[in-house]
């Protein structure tokens, strides 16, 4: 083939390539920020289900999800830091929240090893701020709060 044989140029053909490289660059952003937005949905979803067994006031079960110890009734001794009684005076009709109608589940933050979570309980302003253990998703109170709601907040959360 000699220079003279060759192809005539095809601007489109160029023009498809670029596309291409675009289309490629911007799916490989939109999953990055896709699997960067829901990588504490794990915590997120052990939250909101912690939540609605609070709503439908089985303290047992909520109990043992907050210990990830479906048997703790067989060793209650081994719970004496945060008792059962602890816990309902906490999460029962009488604590702080009250009798639990609804919840969501607002935005989380990765701290160390665990999983900070922000729920909105009973449509309150106060929200209340959920640890969740990485590991065991084991649930606790929160030593820090979080601040959701702006768009920033949304976009990096």
């Amino acid at each position: 083939m000699t220079l003279l044989d060759a192809r005539e140029y095809d601007p489109s053909r160029g023009r498809r390539i670029r596309n291409r490289i675009i289309f490629a660059a911007i799916a490989v952003i939109i999953v990055a920020w896709v699997a960067y937005h829901f990588r504490n949905y794990p915590e997120r979803s052990e939250v909101s289900k912690f939540l609605t067994t609070i709503q439908q006031q089985d303290f047992n079960k909520a109990y043992a999800m907050w210990l990830r110890d479906p048997d703790w009734q067989k060793h209650p001794d081994k719970y004496k830091t945060y008792s059962y009684n602890d816990f309902y005076r906490d999460w029962g009709p009488g604590g702080q929240w009250g009798l639990v109608k609804n919840h969501s589940v607002d935005c989380s933050v990765s701290s160390g090893n665990g999983v900070i979570v922000q729920a909105t309980i009973n449509q309150r302003l106060e929200h209340a701020y959920i640890w969740v253990d990485k590991d065991d998703k084991a649930l606790s109170f929160s030593p820090d709060e979080i601040q959701c709601g702006n768009w920033w907040g949304w976009l990096t959360e």
